[in-house]
């Protein structure tokens, strides 16, 4: 179960979403090979933790080697994992007044450039596939608020979170939390 907080974007920020509250994700815990190596053995499978985290170690720097080489990595029913580049705007290819040529480069136009640095930030995209695609996770995903967010709700409402008046169950399917 997903657990929800709300982030309040601030009222100084001069965007439509200033005062606005949002819903995000409140993380437990981050998992590492070790940790997820871990949780796999103990699904009584026949291969060691230590064996699961050389796996999953080797699996780790070959997806990294291959995407590193220009090459998509499709984890079925998980992700399709690859690089992807914000680019700078170019005018031109050269541009003769300064004697500058488009550069497959990661860098940042200066004001009045006209050409230069193709690239301004390489990221890596993971995008869902197979049986965890955005439709699957909607009807897979469930939500329920995390306890302060229960209590900041019952007190929103004049509740005395001790008399019942906030229920904050959790177990509603679908892509809204409950309210």
């Amino acid at each position: 179960m997903l657990e929800l907080y709300l982030s309040k974007v601030t009222e100084s920020s001069e965007t439509e979403q200033a005062g606005k509250l949002y819903a995000r994700v409140s993380y437990k815990q981050s998992m590492g090979i070790k940790e997820m190596a871990h949780h796999m053995a103990e699904h009584n499978t026949a291969f060691s933790e230590g064996l699961i985290v050389g796996v999953l170690t080797d699996f780790v720097r070959c997806t990294r080697e291959m995407i590193l080489q220009g090459n998509t990595v499709k984890i079925d029913n998980l992700a399709i994992i690859k690089a992807t580049v914000q680019a700078n705007g170019l005018e031109t290819l050269y541009d003769a007044q300064t004697d500058k040529v488009a550069s497959a480069t990661i860098g940042v136009l200066k004001q009045g450039e006209k050409t230069g640095a193709a690239v301004k930030v390489v990221k890596l995209l993971a995008q869902s596939t197979g049986d965890f695609t955005r439709e699957e996770l909607k009807k897979d995903v469930r939500f329920s608020w995390t306890d302060k967010t229960k209590a900041e709700i019952a007190a929103a409402k004049g509740d005395n979170p001790g008399t019942g008046g906030y229920s904050g169950g959790g177990n509603a399917p679908g892509p809204s939390a409950e309210g």
